[in-house]
């Protein structure tokens, strides 16, 4: 029996390094499970789109396949935009779609980020922080705000310093009114870290306003990581069970 295929599907960007930087997480999934049919595929404004590459496995003969959203919060995207997509995909080509949950904010990001925190000091010749602030996309639903508020106080006590959350769009403040909050309150040495999966409009933006208000370093975004594809795969493996008739799992009890 064929293993379901594994989509790892993004929102998209105009901005090449967002798709190129996706594809190449993809590829490691791919690398770390070479027995699984991997591919990613964009809601929006890059391709492939998710409908062709649906159609294309389905043209190889996959009958299942396992939708793993590559989003860090639980909002606009993850609760309307994919499920609709997955579901017109189903029924347009005859195929069985499990949407496993969001990558969200895994523990182990905090890793990344301290790695991509440590190359920007390095790059900017910093050997001294008094705080940080980290920042995320930002969205009208308060639940995935809260979720990169919580990921910001875990950041912060890891390190022991002070962190304010920050967000690109939608609600305040951004990365450079934390800077300058930051800076109110006699710091002088704050970094920013950056809750984003790809390079793109809102994490350049973040980053020239942070720059301005007096930050001295800021990361790039989580970009590729094992730390992102084991998670991928983590989710992956979870939606391949769903996707088993309860009759087959119990079969043999």
């Amino acid at each position: 029996m064929t293993a379901p295929a594994l989509i790892a599907l993004a929102h998209g960007s105009r901005d090449p390094r967002s798709a190129e930087t996706i594809n190449d997480l993809t590829e490691v999934v791919a690398c770390m499970r070479p027995d699984l049919r991997v591919e990613s595929a964009f809601l929006d404004l890059c391709g492939p789109s998710f409908d062709e590459v649906v159609e294309r496995l389905v043209a190889e003969g996959f009958s299942e396949i396992v939708v793993v959203p590559l989003l860090l919060t639980e909002a606009y995207h993850a609760k309307v935009d994919v499920p609709q997509a997955a579901k017109t995909a189903s029924a347009k080509h005859d195929v069985r779609i499990e949407v496993t949950k969001v990558l969200g904010i895994e523990g182990t990001f905090l890793n990344i980020l301290d790695r991509r925190l440590r190359e920007a000091l390095r790059e900017n010749r910093v050997r001294e922080l008094d705080a940080l602030v980290l920042t995320g996309a930002g969205s009208s639903d308060p639940m995935a705000n809260a979720m990169i508020s919580r990921a910001a106080r875990a950041w912060g006590a890891h390190h022991k310093l002070p962190t304010i959350a920050a967000f690109a769009s939608s609600v305040p403040p951004a990365a450079s009114e934390a800077v300058r909050a930051h800076r109110a309150d006699g710091r002088r040495h704050i970094a920013v870290g950056m809750l984003f999966l790809a390079p793109g409009v809102l994490p350049d933006r973040a980053k020239e306003l942070a720059l301005e208000a007096g930050a001295v370093a800021v990361a790039e975004p989580l970009g590729v990581a094992d730390e992102v594809a084991e998670v991928i795969l983590a989710r992956y493996a979870v939606g391949a069970v769903d996707l088993v008739p309860m009759d087959a799992l119990f079969a043999d009890v």
